[in-house]
């Protein structure tokens, strides 16, 4: 459904209030209130047949009534007749509409269906965009636009507020009005029947007037659409979430009896969650005062650069109590340079350590402060300073603020205030408020805040890092893993055995401690003779997932007859545990001589929602003593890989201690990409562990692993992130015999994009971005070549230079809207290249690639002058337009028949 005419939801030109009433305390009393009271422009249609008119405005007795067609219709009539309401504003052409009503879904409507279900398809029917039911409503007060029965109303500001949650909307709204805290948006999805959080996210991400977004999450319906807005948004300003249901019982359960779990419940759909909010470049926090603190630093501060805290407090108490907030966040003051010190003790009274935190005393008087404030500005020992002042009777507490204002405004920098009190500073806070300097009550509270700010732009790095090329060497032998899978799918088996999982493991180039498989307890002797002690044996039986339990696993067995014996015991014990396990046989293997190895473990499950996960952290028995895994989602890369293994309870234990050298950390994140990569090229895998996994300084190898698959086909789409589309890569021939490589562009090309976009004449750069620019910063860079595949597109056309090493010789560019109606494409091709064929070969790959995805039509602008690149559009069959800036053609191609047609 369309995602334009949201614009009729946030920005309508003409309402129609369907069951307008006088009467107090009715939703349709106190919305058509608001809505008079929010000072909309447009047009105001309330629909009330039993009144003339509601709140002093003409009334019309039903939809039909109407003067006009309402951009916006706004349900305030039970639910069961939200229908027919729907289908007369349908055939009206009426593009949005705000349903009130909720408890749609256990609604049973007169056809025995739930209502909810009704009411979609009649909107759908109609290309009717619907925000609820159960919904609060929407305020945009750019507009004036109160379209709420809320009794808080908000001020004009540029933080976009989405909350599935009424009560916890109205909670923020009222908290940010004394903060002047405004707002750009405030929208309440309600039960999220159509528009959910993804389209919230799009439009919100893409509104200039939003600088920040905060969102209120209790569940997603449409993972797909909201990682995919998500992540849009997150590139281009901050994105704060609270997700409500951390408790067990507030979710629906740990995730479906992971294969590799020996202990359940170490993960839940909140840990998947986690992952997918971080991968998205989202901050999470965890309670609503810190999402009030997050909102606080987001309006408030520059962006951070860093993670370095200055703390100037006129009490040491106080200064020791931030410095602890930052140690328990997992960071350390950081020392002053000597400069700064000594600049410093010039300036205050003697006893002054010289560490950070800063202490000037208690009798500080403004003048201290204003010069403490201008050095540490003018040395930048910090990315932030942290001002805590207790206000004591020696001093002026206002005098100090006032200062404090003035001075940061004249110096610049990122500064947090914490003015210790209640009603004693209520005053000194308003003017930081006013003055646009974040502010808070406690010298923890300021931190955490700090705190929100690095880890904010510790996400925004991990959605724009760079990671480097996994090894050419990593060519992995997917037909065999495949074959494996298919012959256990044709024999009716869904798990595979111990020997066929280390074989995909090793087909992956995953080390494995190779396994050989006996019939009995004699077989299990003349195998352990033939390969030699000491030897491990296990049990192998489709019936057993927890050989521990069993007694199913001997370790370090020194001679075949104590193997066999082993293997006889185990029968014996499984035979009186279990009597009817079925047992295959005995997996027999050389045990591994690496004494100072780590047991880890690496996991694959399938999250109902969010489709295949990866996880990490210590394996073995310590899995069910420490009984925590880290959690990613592929696909990973190496520098995704090093956050997974940092964020897991494994990392400290991988470091040298003792004897002990460090573990191989680099080999233990390729397994993870090795892993990742195995998960994509093989949908039918639904749970996998290696476990234990040995680390240690000669690298990694598989001890143990299960493999489980699925008969039933793959889910279209069933990964989060949609992975590297490799099938799109071709080779072409130009025009002088030269062969080039038309692929997507990937996030490590971003070094040859900058010799490319070197390599550009003036002319190629004005024609592509209109005006002269000069080096990229990382940050842009990474916006050309970090796309999001569920988005947009770039083809580059890469080839070998003399020397053998890859150069990028043009890109071709399309973003789709949220549609996936229109896409608006740029070319650009190195002047050396042109006359070659290259710019024609890049626009058949990418209206090619376009149509197939269901695009309806491709457009573009051209400076006037550029007439070669007017010259081919026109041989592809692009029309030609006036556009609204002078000396710009805008181009456009239908590209689906009914596209054509139009």
């Amino acid at each position: 459904m369309s995602f334009r005419y949201l614009q009729s939801l946030f920005n309508p030109q003409s309402i129609a209030v369907i069951g307008a009433s006088s009467r107090p305390h009715r939703i349709g009393s106190v919305l058509m209130r608001n809505l008079l009271a929010g000072g909309f422009g447009g047009v105001i249609m309330p629909v009330n047949p039993k009144r003339d008119a509601v709140g002093g405005v003409l009334a019309y007795p039903d939809v039909d009534a109407l003067p006009r067609t309402p951009d916006l219709a706004i349900i305030c009539t039970p639910a069961a007749t939200i229908p027919g309401i729907l289908e007369q504003l349908g055939r009206r052409g009426t593009r949005a509409a705000i349903v009130m009503a909720g408890h749609l879904a256990t609604t049973i409507g007169p056809d025995g269906r739930p209502l909810d279900q009704t009411i979609l398809e009649t909107a759908r029917r109609h290309g009717l965009r619907l925000l609820g039911g159960g919904t609060l409503g929407v305020m945009v007060p750019q507009f004036g636009l109160n379209a709420t029965f809320s009794q808080v109303s908000i001020q004009l500001g540029n933080v976009g507020f989405v909350s599935q949650s009424d009560a916890v909307g109205t909670m923020v709204l009222d908290w940010a009005l004394p903060k002047k805290v405004g707002f750009s948006h405030f929208v309440s999805l309600g039960s999220a029947l159509d528009i959910g959080f993804g389209e919230a996210l799009d439009f919100l991400g893409s509104d200039p007037g939003t600088r920040a977004i905060l969102l209120y999450i209790e569940s997603i319906r449409d993972r797909r659409s909201f990682m995919a807005a998500a992540r849009s948004a997150a590139r281009n300003k901050p994105v704060v979430a609270i997700k409500a249901g951390r408790a067990p019982r507030a979710t629906s359960g740990a995730l479906a009896d992971p294969l590799f779990l020996d202990t359940p419940g170490l993960i839940d759909e909140d840990d998947v969650f986690d992952a997918v909010l971080r991968r998205a470049g989202i901050l999470r926090v965890d309670h609503l005062d810190e999402l009030f603190g997050a909102v606080e630093t987001v309006v408030r501060s520059r962006p951070m650069v860093g993670n370095r805290l200055v703390v100037v407090s006129n009490g040491g108490g106080a200064g020791i109590m931030a410095e602890d907030s930052l140690h328990l966040g997992g960071y350390a003051m950081p020392e002053l340079q000597q400069n700064t010190v000594t600049r410093l003790r010039r300036l205050l009274p003697s006893g002054w350590d010289g560490r950070n935190p800063i202490d000037i005393r208690v009798d500080a008087p403004s003048k201290r402060y204003e010069d403490v404030l201008k050095i540490l500005a003018e040395e930048r020992d910090g990315d932030a300073v942290l001002l805590v002042h207790t206000p004591n009777a020696l001093t002026s507490s206002i005098d100090i603020a006032q200062t404090v204002i003035k001075t940061i405004r004249n110096s610049g920098g990122n500064l947090l205030t914490c003015w210790v009190g209640d009603e004693s500073v209520a005053a000194e806070r308003k003017l930081f408020v006013d003055s646009g300097i974040a502010t808070f009550d406690t010298p923890e509270h300021a931190t955490r805040a700090f705190l929100h700010m690095v880890n904010h732009r510790l996400a925004r790095e991990v959605l724009m890092q760079v990671p480097p090329s996994m090894s050419h060497d990593f060519l992995p032998d997917v037909d065999r893993a495949r074959a494996i899978v298919r012959s256990a799918l044709t024999e009716g088996r869904t798990r595979l055995t111990e020997p066929e999982a280390k074989a995909i493991l090793d087909a992956y180039g995953i080390p494995i401690v190779q396994s050989v498989l006996a019939a009995d307890p004699q077989e299990v002797a003349r195998v352990a003779d033939r390969i030699g002690p000491p030897v491990s044996v296990s049990v192998m039986s489709r019936d057993i997932r927890r050989k521990w339990e069993v007694g199913g696993v001997a370790l370090n067995v020194e001679t075949p007859a104590a193997a066999a014996a082993a293997a006889q015991g185990m029968l014996t014990r499984i035979k009186a545990l279990r009597p009817d396990t079925a047992v295959s046989g005995f997996a027999v293997q050389r045990m591994e001589a690496r004494a100072h190895a780590r047991q880890l473990i690496i996991g694959v499950a399938t999250d109902p929602l969010f489709g295949p996960i990866i996880v990490f952290g210590e394996g073995g028995r310590a899995l069910e003593v420490y009984r925590h895994l880290a959690v990613g989602l592929p696909p990973l890369n190496l520098p995704l890989a090093q956050d997974l293994i940092d964020r897991s309870r494994a990392a400290p234990m991988l470091a040298a201690y003792h004897t002990h050298p460090a573990a191989d950390r680099d080999a233990i994140a390729l397994t993870l990409t090795k892993v990742s990569q195995l998960v994509v090229d093989l949908p039918e895998i639904r749970e996998l562990d290696i476990n234990p996994l040995f680390a240690d300084d000669r690298g990694v190898v598989a001890v143990d692993a299960h493999i489980q698959i699925s008969p039933e086909p793959p889910k279209p789409q069933r990964l989060s992130i949609r992975p590297y589309p490799q099938g799109l890569e071709e080779t072409a021939t130009l025009r002088n015999g030269r062969s080039v490589v038309l692929r997507p562009i990937r996030p490590e090309d971003e070094p040859t994009h900058y010799v490319f976009m070197s390599r550009l004449t003036p002319e190629d750069i004005l024609f592509r971005f209109f005006h002269y620019i000069g080096t990229l910063p990382h940050s842009e860079m990474a916006r050309l070549t970090q796309i999001d595949y569920d988005r947009e597109m770039a083809f580059i056309a890469s080839a070998q230079d003399d020397s053998g090493q890859p150069e990028t010789l043009g890109v071709i560019r399309a973003i789709a809207d949220p549609d996936n109606h229109s896409a608006e494409f740029s070319i650009i091709i190195r002047s050396d290249m042109k006359g070659l064929g290259l710019g024609s070969r890049l626009m058949i790959k990418m209206i090619d690639y376009a149509r197939q995805r269901g695009i309806q039509e491709m457009t573009g602008d051209v400076m006037a002058e550029n007439e070669p690149m007017l010259k081919l559009l026109k041989v592809f069959g692009f029309s030609a337009g006036a556009s609204d800036e002078p000396g710009i053609v805008h181009v456009r191609l239908p590209l689906q028949e009914e596209a054509r047609a139009r």
